[in-house]
């Protein structure tokens, strides 16, 4: 039975092209079909010649439906697992990211584990992580006007970068505030690391089921981030105080107008994105690592056999 395998790169980058090259001949050689995009096809073929153009590889859709790979290989950064998540939304297609660029929150592994990459799709040692993700509905004077979904986050924003735009925040069908602001990110535990983090929200471990709402620059008393239930309706109303529109950004990807007088709904999606996942490494050492925070002095913990009973120690009051 032929074992297909996708892999998305962003062409555009020098060090992406050359991985995704390596990536399909090392999946050839190892009796699987490398599955890419039509245009990435085009791009590599363009930029490598006859190095690539030689090489086996099934267009994605066309003679290969998304649903019949058994792992999607992603060679970028965040953005670039973010595309690939909305292309696969449909299809419950696993994704493995391989971080070429920045801060790689969602990748499982580094550029210099290429091969290692390869190997674990090949030997198919990895297993399959369920990450939150949000259903988000939008409505204007009291009509449905679109949809939309998001992995990271759904942000309303002001229009006009010289002036902010008034919104009341509301969570299961009760208001909270009301401010003038920058806007308002609501993310999931996997998206406190991205724009939540950025506007000062908490970073959530991804094994925490819970949703966050952070406002953004806001003029007010009370503007902390909040976390709360997984099943809880967050919602945001445009008020029509200075008739001043907001957007919708979701995942920075997808945007929608909305105009005073919108309103956004987020709520936990009932189909999550899967990741491929290898690393058992803990979400602390992660963090630790990818945004290099200082960990000088750590001793740890007290050796078992240093450790005393409750019995033979003084209670702390």
């Amino acid at each position: 039975m032929t074992r297909e395998v996708l892999v998305l790169a962003h062409t555009g980058r020098h060090d992406a092209v050359e991985a995704a090259a390596a990536v399909v001949t090392r999946l050839v050689s190892a009796g699987l079909t490398p599955v890419m995009l039509e245009k990435d096809i085009d791009s590599l073929a363009r930029l490598l010649g006859d190095e690539f153009q030689n090489t086996p590889v099934a267009v994605a859709g066309r003679e290969v439906p998304l649903q019949r790979c058994e792992v999607g290989m992603v060679l970028g950064g965040d953005g670039s697992i973010l595309r690939a998540a909305d292309l696969v939304r449909e299809a419950d297609l696993p994704l493995m990211g391989v971080n070429l660029g920045h801060v790689g929150f969602l990748a499982e592994s580094e550029r210099t584990e290429l091969d290692s990459s390869v190997e674990w799709v090949v030997e198919q040692d990895y297993t399959v992580e369920r990450r939150m993700a949000l259903d988000v509905q939008v409505w204007n004077a009291g009509e449905h006007v679109g949809s939309s979904w998001a992995l990271n986050e759904a942000s309303i924003e002001k229009h006009s970068r010289e002036r902010m735009v008034d919104l009341v925040i509301e969570i299961d069908g009760r208001p909270v505030s009301a401010f003038g602001c920058d806007g308002v990110v609501m993310a999931t535990p996997t998206g406190s690391t991205a724009y939540a983090f950025s506007a000062g929200g908490p970073v959530v471990w991804p094994e925490v089921q819970a949703l966050v709402m952070v406002p953004i620059s806001a003029h007010a008393l009370f503007s902390r981030p909040l976390v709360v239930d997984p099943d809880s309706i967050m919602a945001v109303e445009v008020l029509q105080r200075e008739d001043e529109h907001g957007v919708l950004w979701c995942d920075g990807r997808r945007s929608l107008e909305l105009p005073a007088g919108s309103r956004v709904e987020v709520t936990r999606s009932e189909r999550p994105v899967l990741l491929a996942r290898v690393n058992q490494t803990p979400f602390s050492e992660r963090l630790v690592d990818k945004f290099n925070l200082p960990t000088s002095g750590w001793r740890g913990p007290v050796d078992a056999e240093n450790q005393v009973s409750h019995p033979m120690g003084e209670e702390i009051r």
